[in-house]
């Protein structure tokens, strides 16, 4: 084990060269040469192995100094990334299907994002906007009330995370309608604190052995189409609204927290009329609606907002992820009596609305819209469901494809089944990823690949990445 010298000496020589030791590794590029986000070479390049020897050096001082409940996907450590690739300190370049979990939504250090966070942080890095505040925080709060759906009044709030921003959604749905209950749905997925583990259905790896959960959640049916699609999505809807009615009372629900599209749960799209039913049953009830966006919003699903789609207008919206391309940032936006039924000090936290965050979501938003990244969206849902629809015809154990925009996702399942096949979505994931594609598993049963890829990656190495995808089928 290391001596308290030892580490701080280490630590030491990681601030003085920057990051990590990488310049140190005969496979890393020549500094001087060296090339960064989107000017990145566009191709996927293996020099070594995955892992290389520095990620696997790297992977070791990682087991000594993290803990093993932290988890992983891919065993490589990142030098830089922009584009469509990520280039670990191996010198590989991976094709990027992940995003970081639908964060660099419009490419990993955009350049407008690096310029926002450069000219902001040597300004001021932080203050607390409870204690001092400052105009990039209401800014954002403007962006968030103009683009959200609806013309009603707005208001909205700054966090840190998704988590964050769906426990204070609920504080806010209680203290306005003075009622505690929170209806949540199969297969959705909230975070990872106490409430919102609570508001998660799936145990493994989010709940177990973490409990007691917070009270007053209640879980419904989802409509999930490749499994219940004989019923339509006002049927479905019917099911969860009478398990409300008789087994919760509408008069004691505060609020009803659906994610549009399902992330974790697997990418599943409810059926036509389903979130527009709740919707409904919500207004008559006096419930608060909250479309939880944090993974399907800004421009992913090639609308600003996923449940657009549906023609819902929510009363409340829950964002993170691809807001401020990497820079920790979450918001809730809602009907401004709403946000305003709080008392004053009930909302905040010392880091919500990071001054430097807030940079990087108002240079995201304007490269969003200038660049017309829904339309971007869109031409890479085309290709993609073109390519994945001929493997499905190739491979029955595609059960399903799904999913909108730069947002889509495969169900691998017993061919002629339902019946879920995780160990189908392990293999072919580990594949992908020894052959430099970055792709990420999801779904309650372990069987769904997710693809999201940045709206920056090109056509050419998307068709790359979806010929490894096939390959390994």
């Amino acid at each position: 084990m290391s001596t308290p010298v030892e580490v701080h000496a280490k630590a030491e020589s990681l601030y003085s060269v920057g990051m990590t030791d990488v310049v140190d590794s005969p496979t890393a590029p020549d500094h001087a040469e060296t090339l960064f986000g989107p000017d990145i070479p566009q191709v996927r390049s293996l020099v070594t192995e995955i892992p290389g020897p520095r990620s696997i050096e790297l992977m070791n001082r990682r087991s000594g100094a993290v803990s093993a409940g932290v988890g992983g996907t891919l065993p490589v450590f990142v030098d830089r990334a922009g584009g469509g690739v990520i280039v670990d300190v191996d010198g590989n370049s991976l094709i990027d299907l992940g995003s970081g979990i639908a964060v660099t939504t419009i490419g990993n250090a955009h350049p407008a994002v690096v310029k926002a966070i450069t000219e902001q942080a040597p300004r001021f890095t932080h203050t607390c906007f409870m204690v001092t505040p400052y105009e990039g925080y209401v800014a954002v709060c403007e962006q968030l009330n103009r683009l959200t759906p609806g013309d009603h009044a707005k208001k909205s709030a700054l966090f840190n995370s998704g988590a964050e921003a769906v426990e204070n959604a609920v504080k806010i749905a209680r203290a306005y309608t003075g009622r505690q209950a929170i209806v949540v749905f199969e297969h959705g997925y909230h975070g990872r604190t106490n409430l919102t583990m609570a508001l998660t259905s799936k145990n493994m790896p989010y709940k177990h052995s973490f409990g007691p959960f917070a009270p007053e959640v209640y879980r419904v049916p989802m409509s999930y189409p490749f499994r219940d699609g004989r019923y339509t999505g006002a049927e479905v809807a019917t099911w969860a609204t009478t398990k409300m009615d008789k087994e919760i009372g509408g008069a004691n629900i505060a609020a009803i927290l659906i994610e549009p599209i399902q992330g974790e749960g697997g990418f599943i799209v409810p059926a036509t009329g389903f979130l527009k039913e709740l919707s409904d049953y919500a207004t008559a009830n006096g419930i608060v609606f909250i479309s939880d966006e944090i993974q399907s919003g800004f421009c992913r699903t090639g609308q600003w907002f996923a449940i657009e789609f549906d023609h819902v207008v929510p009363d409340m919206i829950t964002t993170a992820k691809g807001i401020a391309d990497g820079m920790p940032l979450a918001g809730v936006t809602g009907r401004a009596e709403m946000m305003d039924a709080v008392h004053a000090g009930g909302l905040g936290g010392t880091y919500g609305g990071n001054p430097v965050a807030c940079a990087a979501a108002l240079a995201s938003i304007h490269v969003m819209e200038t660049e017309d990244s829904n339309t971007r969206a869109q031409q890479i849902e085309t290709l993609m469901r073109a390519r994945l629809n001929a493997m499905a015809e190739a491979h029955p154990h595609i059960g399903d494809i799904r999913g909108r925009g730069a947002m889509l996702a495969i169900e691998l399942v017993t061919p002629g089944t339902l019946e879920p096949d995780a160990e189908a979505a392990s293999r072919i994931s580990k594949a992908c990823h020894g052959e430099g594609v970055v792709v990420l598993s999801a779904g309650t049963f372990g069987n769904v690949l997710r693809f999201l890829p940045p709206l920056s990656i090109s056509d050419e190495l998307l068709h790359e990445a979806l010929d490894v995808l096939a390959a390994n089928l």
